[in-house]
């Protein structure tokens, strides 16, 4: 159905044809465009290299996989004179990120499952997992849903939960700006309000991993990593907040492009000039579930602090317990490129910028900031950094592995007991392995192989392999 021209082993492009105003490039194999020749990924991909005012061209990543609107993995770049902006282009967890903490533990002080299980259940006690679910810690001692919208996890930090290099140490320093509950509906504001500190569930999870490979070895030192040390990974979003506020607006800007005569070619896509009011009251929204995030994500790190200090018997100073970097999957943000300012969406795709782009906070300007990529609950995850060449992709790379399966499949389809054999030694804190099977290692492609196609494209280089020894999961 569609042609697909190979430029290099690992980049495919198709060419503008029927309604699409630009051209489609999907960096892949041979192998793993197989992974997608059954669902609507590609589809996805040139449904957005449609819309009004895009970009030369619309990008996808090897973990791309079909979505709500633009597939997962896809970033798609406006101009923002002339472009539109999609809710369906950021995704319904809006700022679905990942945070890493690393420590001057050595792994062998948690090589006695006991003490592993002692901090994970430690950490669970402070963090709700699962859908539904709300914090643990009394509204009164945290800052207000207004606040948060509008300032991020500043206001967290602000409240004692965490330090001020946490903030530098944040895609964004932890706020995009125009965020406002203004532009929110009740709905939303009301399934915020009592979410922050929650985990979720889904893919959601905290990882506690062991730096098992240095490749660059004095980037890793300034990223404060060291091997054979423990590190704690985080994944999670906005919540029910984020969810409502996509759902909310892909209405709303479905029925603004209609009134503007804009040809969209799905809902999922649904879009408003970015100038309009509707595209506006939409960014603002959109805003305040970035910050939310952030903010989730900063008392996440609280939490999780205070489990290594109750288990460890130890100091934040002793421990080290430093954050390395917080970055954003699911978000629109303005940026210059080639001296144009433009609005870019990364949808399950991660910011990666080289060494001395503007865009770096100033404590990773030297080495361009650390690019978080979790694999499957039972594979490696690996810390980047990006090249210039990224530039290719929007200064984007994956955001994960990708699934291959979905979650009905995978109940359908699979062994509990497979699924266990493929942990090995891995704790797990659902120990029922039927309950969470949709999130298995089987669903999701080879994070290596993910890896190394955008490496030997040359769009980022590996810093660190981190290798999961006890996984925190929250049930749907």
């Amino acid at each position: 159905m569609f042609n697909l021209e190979k430029e290099t082993p690992n980049k495919y492009r198709i060419k503008k044809t029927g309604n699409m105003l630009v051209d489609a490039v999907i960096y892949t194999n041979e192998k793993m465009l197989q992974d997608i020749k059954d669902d609507l990924s590609i589809q996805q991909l040139t449904d957005a290299a449609c819309l009004k005012g895009v970009i030369d061209p619309v990008v996808a990543m090897p973990d791309i996989h079909q979505g709500f609107g633009l597939p997962i993995g896809g970033i798609m770049a406006m101009d923002v004179k002339k472009g539109l902006i999609s809710a369906g282009a950021v995704g319904m967890d809006i700022n679905c990120g990942v945070r890493l903490m690393s420590t001057k533990i050595p792994a062998k002080e948690l090589k006695e499952k006991p003490k592993l299980r002692a901090l994970m259940k430690a950490i669970e006690e402070r963090v709700p997992t699962g859908t539904g679910k709300r914090g643990t810690h009394e509204l009164s001692e945290l800052p207000s849903l207004e606040e948060v919208a509008k300032k991020g996890s500043k206001t967290i930090v602000d409240k004692g939960f965490g330090y001020p290099e946490d903030i530098d140490k944040t895609e964004e320093n932890g706020c995009l700006a125009g965020g406002s509950l203004e532009n929110v509906s009740k709905v939303a504001a009301k399934r915020g309000r009592e979410q922050l500190s929650t985990l979720g569930g889904g893919n959601h999870f905290i990882d506690i991993q062991v730096v098992d490979e240095i490749y660059e070895p004095e980037i890793a030192e300034d990223f404060t990593l060291k091997k054979d040390h423990i590190v704690t990974m985080i994944h999670c979003g906005s919540r029910g907040f984020g969810h409502q506020i996509c759902t909310d607006y892909t209405n709303v800007l479905w029925d603004t492009a209609k009134k503007f005569g804009i040809y969209i070619p799905q809902k999922g896509l649904a879009a408003a000039p970015i100038d309009s009011k509707e595209g506006k009251d939409y960014y603002s929204a959109m805003a305040a579930a970035v910050n939310f995030a952030f903010s989730n994500r900063q008392l996440i790190l609280h939490d999780v602090r205070e489990a290594y200090k109750e288990v460890f018997n130890d100091t934040k100073e002793n421990l080290g317990l430093d954050m390395v970097y917080d970055v954003a999957h699911n978000i629109a943000k303005y940026e210059e490129m080639n001296g144009q300012e433009i609005l870019i969406h990364r949808k399950g795709a991660t910011r990666a910028l080289p060494p001395k782009n503007k865009y770096n906070p100033q404590r990773y300007m030297n080495t361009g900031h650390p690019v978080l990529i979790p694999g499957s609950m039972a594979t490696p995850s690996y810390v980047l950094v990006g090249t210039e060449k990224a530039k290719e992709s929007y200064y984007s790379v994956n955001h994960g592995a990708g699934r291959v399966m979905s979650r009905h499949a995978a109940h359908k389809e699979l062994s509990p007991k497979v699924f266990e054999e493929k942990m090995q030694d891995i704790l797990l804190s659902e120990r029922n392995y039927a309950k969470v099977i949709d999130e298995s290692p089987m669903v999701y492609k080879n994070i290596d192989d993910v890896i190394n196609i955008l490496v030997d494209e040359g769009l980022c280089k590996k810093v660190a392999q981190l290798r999961p020894i006890g996984v925190i999961i929250g049930i749907e």
